[in-house]
């Protein structure tokens, strides 16, 4: 039997375990031991973690780096290989409608000033191809050389150089030549359009018209020209727009004009075919005699009416009764005779008898003329008479003339029904022609005016610096370049790298605790220089270890625990060696057994003998105290692996690994196993069904994430107890703050302190 030693303290004895509730609470949960900020860590757990991303880029921070330094050095190479580029500007100042110097109704248009189209349709128009073509013309830019810069044939133009000359090798030469005039027509149209920057100024109505070109001449000379191009064509859009116009109506004026002919021509014919004679253009001649002569009607019945008055009161009316009796000059004359004659007689009576014959003579006189009187009042009955039977007989032939031209009225109206609708045939005609010939005059006046509503405001000066490259923005562009790619590109490395690379990927890709973190030493310090040193963080990082073992179960520390790994030098041999060390240092008796029966190294590492070992206890070739051997440290004893049998996992199979590791409990404090790798073997499961904890080993920046979860679903299916998981070869440097060991003057690593709070309250709340 393997001896045991009095002195060897049990791990749930001592002081430095845990209290059975704490042990038991960790047993179940997470334990929270082996480095500082996993508690913190595991607070921060939810939600957006922002120093994830800080320790991706700090991991990758030369990589990123190098990325913004070359890019950087390739901008400023880039900016001193540039061509320097040239820019000349001219303002124009374009008003929305011209002076109305002719107003033609219909000829401006009238725009919503509040519509963008207008000035967007004007910004269009000074980058069209058609005004680049106008000006390339104009200046002759086709054939300045100062002009047509040659530009880097890219290879695909070069490629399709060659094979167009390779299939028509036998050109004619004036087609190449005139080819060659066009495609530099074009070349230059090109260069023009490509430097040419059309910027509105805001709120105003002024636009910047700025071309770009190496030559600083040209881009004055062409700029200036692209205004002149601009206002030229302006004038010939609107100047052929009326143009257009008075097109139109020439050729509809000579439509008009031919069918007014036609339509009068129709009219007259008929006219003179029906004998329909017009005064106007709206009264016959037969109606206005029908006209004429019923005024006359009118005029003979009024006279024959008065007339008739006037009769019927001569017959009634005796002596001097009537006006026109009394109004006749001859009456008037005899009535005055009479009158003097009747006063002479009665002026004589008083001296003579009436029988006197100067008596007699007077009243002779005074009969004959009242003789004459009645014969003159008879007249003027018989005048009155005769003028009522003349008004009469006048009324009856012109109602009888009436009667007669209404019937040829009629009869004429009859006749008229076409040559009316010919005559507004006619009037339709000579309006629309008289509309249209107007319309062409006034055309003609206002597309003569040349009016324009551009104007140059600032003619373009030559440049005197360059433009562009401009260094600070092109340093600036490469920097924000090279950061993004930078980032991109270590993010980018950092998710197709599918490593563990901190505790947390171990937890969250395994589903187990990680109970230790064993730092990778320092460039240039051996493994074994680093743990011979007590204040190295890789000698802390193995106590933590410890410390987090013993409080990994309720009964403290596992009396048998298997040390393993998914895959080979992952750092198990390593840890299974200085674990049995750091046990040894609180006075714990171990055994630490090499059970890796392919490839054994502890023999290496404790420089004892590998001749005889567990290979020859389990093929029953030896007993326990026979290949048990004592090492330099003290209170432990290392099995080797001795010789490599053929069939390692018939041998662990065996019942005799129990019994081995039955006896070696009750002899020591704690039994280390150094099993084989997990992957591909049967070895590390046989062993792990045999223990009564697992520890396993994973390597951050080298272990696969599928490959540890293979290795953790064969140790579950062979229902091997798992402590946990121990991170090693960890790179603080690399994944950032917030893991290490530091306290005064050993350096354990550095800490993030800002988290010593939060671990405090938290630990205090366990």
């Amino acid at each position: 039997m393997l001896p045991r030693n009095p002195n060897a303290l049990p791990g749930p004895d001592k002081e430095s375990h845990a209290p059975p509730a704490l042990a038991a609470e960790n047993a179940v949960g997470y334990p929270r031991y082996g480095y500082a900020d996993y508690t913190a860590d595991a607070l921060d757990s939810d939600g957006f973690d922002l120093r994830k991303y800080l320790r991706v880029i700090l991991k990758h921070r030369w990589l990123i780096l190098g990325i913004i330094g070359v890019c950087v050095l390739v901008g400023m190479v880039a900016t001193f290989l540039m061509t320097p580029i040239y820019q000349a500007t001219a303002t124009l100042q374009i008003d929305r409608e011209a002076a109305d110097v002719v107003q033609v109704e219909g000829l401006q248009t009238t725009e919503n000033l509040g519509d963008p189209q207008f000035y967007q349709t004007q910004y269009e128009l000074l980058q069209s191809r058609t005004l680049a073509e106008k000006t390339v013309s104009s200046l002759g830019l086709a054939d300045d050389q100062a002009f047509l810069v040659k530009q880097g044939q890219s290879p695909v133009a070069w490629v399709r150089s060659v094979v167009a000359s390779l299939l028509n090798p036998s050109a004619d030469t004036n087609s190449q030549t005139a080819d060659a005039v066009d495609r530099l027509q074009k070349d230059a149209v090109g260069i023009l359009q490509n430097g040419l920057v059309v910027t509105p100024v805001r709120n105003s109505r002024l636009v910047r018209v700025s071309f770009k070109h190496p030559n600083a001449a040209v881009t004055e000379r062409v700029a200036n020209g692209v205004a002149e191009a601009f206002i030229a064509e302006n004038l010939d859009r609107k100047y052929d727009a009326t143009s257009y116009a008075r097109k139109f109506l020439e050729e509809r004026l000579q439509q008009l004009k031919i069918k007014l002919e036609e339509s009068e021509a129709q009219l007259v014919a008929y006219a003179m075919q029906q004998g329909i004679i017009n005064l106007d253009d709206r009264q016959s001649l037969k109606g206005s005699d029908l006209a004429l002569i019923n005024t006359k009607l009118l005029e003979a019945r009024n006279d024959r009416i008065r007339l008739e008055g006037m009769w019927k009161q001569a017959q009634t009316t005796k002596g001097f009764g009537l006006t026109q009796i009394m109004d006749n000059p001859t009456i008037q004359e005899n009535r005055k005779l009479r009158a003097e004659l009747a006063a002479q007689y009665q002026q004589k009576l008083g001296l003579y008898k009436p029988a006197f014959p100067a008596m007699l003579r007077l009243k002779a006189q005074i009969k004959e003329l009242d003789a004459q009187a009645q014969e003159a009042i008879d007249a003027i009955k018989l005048s009155i008479k005769a003028q009522y039977d003349a008004a009469k007989t006048e009324e009856a032939m012109l109602a009888q003339q009436v009667d007669s031209t209404k019937a040829d009225v009629l009869d004429q109206r009859s006749r008229s029904i076409k040559y009316n609708i010919l005559q507004r045939e006619v009037d339709t005609n000579r309006t629309l022609y008289d509309g249209l010939l107007q319309r062409y005059k006034e055309i003609g006046i206002a597309g003569g005016v040349g009016t324009n509503n551009i104007s140059v405001v600032d003619r373009a000066q030559p440049p005197t610096v360059p433009s562009s490259p401009k260094l600070s923005f092109n340093i600036l562009v490469s920097l924000l370049a090279g950061t993004v790619l930078g980032v991109a590109c270590a993010f980018g490395l950092e998710y197709m790298d599918d490593t563990f690379k901190s505790p947390e990927d171990v937890e969250s890709s395994l589903a187990m605790p990680v109970i230790g973190i064993i730092p990778r030493p320092a460039q240039g310090i051996a493994i074994a220089d680093a743990l011979n040193d007590a204040r190295s963080g890789l000698s802390e990082a193995y106590r933590s270890l410890r410390t987090a073992l013993q409080f990994s179960t309720a009964e403290g520390v596992p009396k048998t625990l298997l040390i393993t790994s998914s895959r080979p030098s992952e750092g198990k041999s390593t840890t299974a060696a200085s674990l049995a060390k750091a046990f040894t240092q609180i006075g714990m008796k171990v055994l630490i057994i090499d059970a890796d029966l392919r490839n054994p190294s502890l023999h290496k590492e404790f420089k004892c003998s590998n001749e005889v070992g567990l290979s020859n206890y389990l093929a029953g070739a030896k007993l326990p105290q026979e290949v048990a051997q004592d090492t330099a440290v003290k209170d432990l004893t290392f099995i080797s692996s001795g010789p490599l049998p053929p069939n390692p996992a018939e041998l662990l199979a065996g019942a005799r690994l129990v019994s081995l590791l039955s006896l070696a409990s009750e002899s020591f404090d704690l039994v280390l196993v150094d099993g084989p790798p997990i992957m591909g073997l049967a070895d590390a499961p046989l062993l792990a069904s045999n223990v009564s904890g697992t520890l396993l080993v994973v390597a951050a920046n080298e272990t696969r994430r599928e490959a540890a979860k293979v290795a953790v679903k064969r140790l579950q299916f062979a229902r091997a107890p798992i402590v946990g998981a121990l991170l090693s070869k960890f790179d603080m440097k690399q994944v950032g703050y917030g893991y290490g060991y530091t306290y005064g003057g050993y350096d354990y690593q550095s800490r993030d302190e800002s988290d010593a709070p939060r671990l405090a309250v938290k630990s205090a709340a366990e």
